[in-house]
């Protein structure tokens, strides 16, 4: 029989060689995973195309749509808020679909047709869907108007071209331009002070809503 300490000894020699034996697998892992002089690359060249203007920006992997709008192109109008998708107020359209774009690399759209805030209209010559908030009060703070406004347009827009959401009654007609309809796909852009009436009130005014 075998004591206990030379028990011992033996768990602790196949604990030893055990580590010992992980770290040599991967260290020739990592070895093999890089060819020697190879360099890696950390940077993208890429072309945007925002609001009709055609960008050439040369930018980190791991930059955000969002981020790349923001900080390279210094189209502010675009927000970031929770930063994590599940707000909405950094809400684009790349090639006429709404995106999240915090959510989203900037590398991931080379060549993409990006619309945003600052694209639907300007002072003086607002987008419908823009004068509408303004008229029906569908903001109070103001730092979600930019995706919801974005979202709104292309709201009307999925159900123009028929496609149909989790509250679409008959998959077999045509999606209807309902309340219903209008709050579901608005659900994944979030007021902070509440102006949902407001903002269902200007979707309405643009699109005309069936009760």
């Amino acid at each position: 029989m075998h004591d206990s300490g030379q028990l011992e000894l033996s768990r602790r020699n196949l604990l030893i060689t055990s580590v010992a034996t992980i770290a040599a697998t991967g260290a020739a892992s990592s070895a093999a995973a890089q060819s020697p002089g190879s360099q890696m690359t950390y940077t993208s060249k890429i072309e945007l195309t925002v609001n009709g203007e055609n960008h050439h920006l040369e930018i980190d992997n791991r930059t955000t749509l969002l981020d790349a709008l923001r900080e390279h192109l210094h189209l502010t109008g675009t927000k970031k808020g929770c930063d994590h998708g599940q707000c909405g107020a950094c809400t684009v359209m790349v090639d006429g679909r709404r995106i999240n774009s915090c959510l989203s690399l900037a590398v991931m759209h080379d060549g993409d047709d990006v619309t945003t805030i600052e694209g639907l209209g300007q002072p003086g010559k607002l987008h419908p869907m823009q004068a509408a908030f303004v008229k029906h009060d569908g903001f109070q703070c103001g730092y979600c108007t930019p995706g919801q406004i974005c979202s709104s347009v292309a709201v009307l827009e999925e159900i123009k071209a028929n496609i149909p959401s989790h509250v679409t009654k008959d998959l077999n007609s045509h999606a209807q331009l309902t309340a219903t309809e209008v709050r579901e796909r608005m659900s994944g852009n979030l007021c902070r002070c509440g102006a949902y009436s407001n903002i269902l009130d200007a979707i309405s005014e643009v699109g005309g809503i069936r009760a």
